[in-house]
């Protein structure tokens, strides 16, 4: 009885080192896989939007097609149809339209 006891008490151990490296693992596969993209996603975003110029065709957030026509410090101006133009915010951009439709 005390030999049984003895062995489970030694197998005890590895089997918190056992929960320790599966625990890391799973962290590192949840940082490789869904924080670093993310991260990376909107840091390409944010350089996207900081390098928009005149003559840049755009697509919003809420799906507005438009060519840009001005840039200030945070807002946009777009020509969505001959001679009709919207003023925008920098950061309800979400893509490049010109270089999705060469792809």
């Amino acid at each position: 009885m005390i030999k049984s006891l003895l062995l489970q008490a030694g197998s005890g151990g590895a089997g918190n080192y056992t929960q320790f490296i599966m625990l890391a693992g799973m962290i590192a596969i949840f940082y490789f896989f869904f924080i670093r993209p993310q991260q990376k996603k909107q840091k390409d975003q944010k350089k996207f939007i900081e390098e928009i110029k005149k003559g840049d065709q755009v697509v919003t957030v809420g799906g507005i097609h438009g060519k840009v026509v001005a840039v200030e410090d945070t807002t946009l101006t777009l020509d969505v149809d001959r001679g009709s133009k919207l003023t925008i915010e920098k950061s309800s951009v979400s893509l490049d339209a010109s270089k999705r439709l060469t792809e």
